[in-house]
């Protein structure tokens, strides 16, 4: 049992035996001022009104309780208003080096979702173009989230929606006949809606080669474009390494009747309406602000219908947990989405599906915006950015901030091989950590921390960056719980800047014996660490920079 998980038992059972409920839950969370202590609690500030005592006495009371001998506590000090601030003894903190080495690459992993299924559905776009940056962005946050739940014991499978039915395949298929026209000498009349990248010339060129020009069929042209954009899409993913379990087309709701079953399963539960000619769905019974269309008069359905119906298809799969990741202009859809399921009564939590939405992303080169790529035209496709930057970069910059804050992304920024990029600096970390065995002719992957004294790991520049060591277990779970992986970039960085203070500041070959041992198990437990998170956000983890 780690330090701070004794602590927080112990403080949980001396919390009862003064009269707190049950169900107490103390929170503990490190200082950001080192000289408070290695660990500190609020505690006996939030028990004060129901025990009715002040905190500062509750926190006595709980002090005088606890048993903290085990947990390497050197001495505890209620400060302020009542919080406890709890010293560990060097040597106890120290101790967390051998645990990072010995787990090596399962350390980071919990088992908090034991084993269960949960369904990730990300990116999911249109096969109507490239992957603009937006969809990047989208990539490597539900490839990150997929990860964390990985990470934390949950049965992951990812998934693709492909949107290949509706008005905007129809004005793709409709895109491509124009530029089918446009070859035997007519002019070129894009229709409203439709799309004007030179891929779609592209598209309409590999027709003619393949059908010798002879064919303009509408049903032939649309299946061949969307199968040409369909295996565009998936370079576009192997560029940014992200592999999918399962594809799953939105025609195939249509052709195996899923959505009329849907529709006749909503009506049978009497939660719809005929109104104005359409079909109306009670979606205000469950949260919704008004009543919404589901079938529209010309008989074709809304867009969210085949979304509720693609959802139970999710449940009825198995995934009793979902997960999906969309961009923020699908905000509406959310409650519309949970008010259908509801409608079903088919036992379906109200939270299904879980939503993480996302905002869109601004490129910058040179101070200016980057407005659009030379072949889709009106956007900057992420295959665009990745040859520009590299991979690495672009996963760990879309991953900087959370979901729903803008993003800026500056591609100078990203180009220089300085502490000025987040993603090189974090990587010239590991290099570090790696380069100190390669000098010194040790094989890190044999290193044994058997018989070393890891109590010579003292200075205050070691101490602290093995506290944020250990802490990654705890960060892991954080952002997994929490859907959020630009906790794990934050880490890195701040995990990244203690390890090159320490680098800097402390030899570790060419010491005594005593001290070059446990320094170099200290440089091996980040760079176990430093690898472990970097393979959670899909990017590399450099020997050498």
């Amino acid at each position: 049992m780690s330090s701070a998980d004794w602590i927080r038992s112990e403080l949980i059972l001396a919390a009862r035996e003064i009269g707190a409920d049950e169900s107490v839950a103390p929170h503990l969370e490190r200082p950001r001022d080192p000289s408070l202590g290695d660990w500190a609690t609020n505690l006996a500030m939030t028990l004060a009104r129901p025990l009715k005592k002040r905190p500062q006495e509750i926190a006595a009371l709980l002090r005088d309780r606890m048993r903290l001998h085990e947990a390497g506590v050197e001495r505890v000090d209620i400060a302020g208003p009542g919080f406890m601030n709890f010293w560990l003894d060097p040597r106890k903190i120290a101790e967390g080096v051998r645990d990072i080495i010995l787990a090596n690459d399962d350390f980071g992993k919990t088992g908090e979702g034991h084993g269960e299924r949960v369904n990730v559905e990300f990116v999911s776009a249109n096969p109507t173009g490239p992957l603009h940056v937006g969809h990047g962005r989208q990539a490597a946050l539900g490839d990150a989230i997929a990860t964390l739940l990985e990470w934390t014991g949950w049965n992951v499978s990812r998934e693709f929606y492909y949107n290949d039915a509706g008005v905007q395949i129809e004005n793709l298929a409709a895109s491509v006949r124009a530029w089918l026209k446009s070859f035997e000498g007519e002019p070129l009349v894009i229709p409203e809606g439709g799309y004007h990248g030179d891929y779609i010339r592209e598209i309409a060129e590999r027709y003619v080669a393949e059908h010798g020009g002879s064919s303009r069929d509408a049903g032939d042209v649309r299946e061949f474009a969307v199968a040409a954009l369909r295996a565009e899409q998936d370079l576009d993913l192997q560029a940014f390494g992200v592999k999918f379990d399962n594809y799953y087309l939105e025609s195939s709701l249509y052709s195996d009747g899923k959505v009329e079953q849907t529709v006749e399963a909503l009506k049978s539960a009497g939660k719809t309406y005929e109104s104005e000619g359409a079909m109306w769905l009670r979606t205000s019974e469950f949260g919704d602000d008004k009543d919404r269309v589901m079938r529209k008069r010309d008989g074709t359905y809304t867009y969210f219908l085949p979304d509720v119906a693609y959802h139970v298809t999710k449940w009825q799969r198995g995934f009793h947990r979902a997960i999906d990741v969309q961009g923020a202009d699908h905000h509406s859809t959310t409650t519309r989405v949970r008010a259908g399921l509801q409608a079903l009564d088919m036992g379906i939590a109200p939270e299904y599906p879980e939503y993480v939405l996302h905002q869109m992303v601004t490129v910058m080169r040179g101070g200016e915006e980057v407005k659009i790529s030379k072949r889709a035209g009106s956007y900057v496709t992420v295959r665009d950015l990745i040859n520009e930057v590299g991979r690495d970069a672009v996963r760990f910059f879309f991953l900087m901030r959370k979901s729903d804050s803008q993003l800026v992304f500056d591609i100078d920024v990203a180009l220089k091989q300085s502490e000025e990029n987040p993603v090189y600096y974090v990587q010239m970390a590991h290099a570090r950590m790696c380069g100190i065995f390669r000098v010194g002719e040790i094989d890190r992957e044999f290193f044994s921390v058997e018989g070393i004294d890891l109590g010579a790991l003292r200075e205050p520049e070691e101490q602290e960056l093995i506290k944020a060591l250990v802490d990654f277990p705890q960060v892991v779970a954080g952002a997994a719980e929490a859907l959020e992986p630009h906790r794990i970039t934050t880490y890195l960085t701040e995990t990244a800047r203690l390890a090159h203070l320490w680098y800097h500041k402390h030899h570790v070959l060419g010491e005594r014996d005593e001290i070059m041992k446990a320094r170099l198990a200290l440089a091996r437990a980040a760079q176990i660490v430093i690898r472990n998170a970097l393979g959670i956000l899909g990017i590399s983890a450099p020997e050498r920079m």
